[in-house]
């Protein structure tokens, strides 16, 4: 039987199903798929360090999540010029030339996206969170047709940052950074969340529920919990709601195709995957 090891890099990880994920797929394909969790404060070093001890070690490739996803985009080549826009990575392979990024969090959440919405266009949209996540989300919203993009982060520099690199790079979407939460929720038919609020030591709503009144849908990008307060106060608003599981799981789809080079039969993933055993 073949064998990879792979890791995933990132804080506030215990809860993560991605070594369920990786095992399960590893087992569809005949290949025995080792998958670490790798915390850089609990081992010790910063995240450059750990990265170089991956790349010179015996990993094939790293799944990327919170907060590094901006940070690893600097280490490696990108497979695509939309992915350097994006500027952040979710998934790497350590190719014999050096490491190699992709996004997979702005396909899985297209994916995601369509299999819940469409035919709907998301309309405008506000947006809270500009980190590495939101980066891909916003992308995925443009090439989904949104009409306007209004993104909110606590960090205005951030936020303006990803305005820029989307109107660059998709010059006919309407992207603008409101000074307020009240101000980018106002009239927007979709709310979306990919701060880290609402996750596993992070509890809370970045989005008081008042301020969804009117909304079409919502979408939480945190999964550990799947039912956040997030989607649970969007549902009581009357919205529809995509969770973040579905992005974890569309997401993981594709980087199982990039880690071993096929696809896999995503309706036995998804039931594997709901076994609690």
């Amino acid at each position: 039987m073949e064998k990879i090891r792979l890791g995933l890099i990132g804080d506030n990880i215990a809860a993560s199903r991605a070594p369920r994920l990786y095992a399960i797929a590893g087992g569809m394909r005949g290949v025995e798929i080792t998958y670490d969790l790798l915390v850089p404060a609990d081992l010790g070093v910063g995240f450059d360090a750990l990265f170089e001890r991956c790349a010179a070690g015996e990993y094939h490739g790293l799944n990327i999540t919170y907060s590094y996803k901006e940070r690893a985009a600097a280490r490696v080549a990108f497979e695509s010029p939309l992915v350097r826009a994006i500027g952040a990575v979710n998934t790497i392979v350590f190719a014999a030339d050096g490491p190699r990024g992709f996004n997979t969090d702005h396909t899985g959440f297209i994916t995601a996206w369509r299999a819940r919405f469409a035919p709907a266009r998301p309309g405008v949209v506000c947006q809270v969170g500009a980190g590495g996540v939101g980066r891909a989300v916003a992308f995925g919203l443009a090439k989904l047709g949104a009409a306007a993009i209004r993104l909110f982060d606590l960090d205005r520099a951030r936020a303006e940052s990803l305005a820029t690199a989307l109107r660059d790079a998709r010059p006919e979407t309407e992207v603008t950074t409101p000074e307020s939460l009240d101000e980018a929720a106002s009239g927007a038919r979709g709310i979306v969340n990919c701060s880290p609020v609402g996750m596993v030591g992070h509890e809370g709503t970045p989005v008081p529920a008042g301020l969804m009144e009117g909304a079409e849908w919502a979408f939480d990008a945190v999964y550990t919990p799947v039912d956040t307060r997030f989607l649970a106060d969007a549902a009581a608003a009357g919205l529809a709601t995509l969770s973040g599981y579905e992005l974890f799981f569309e997401q993981g789809q594709d980087c199982i195709e990039i880690f071993l080079g096929a696809r896999v039969d995503r309706a036995r993933i998804r039931q594997a995957l709901a076994d609690p055993r």
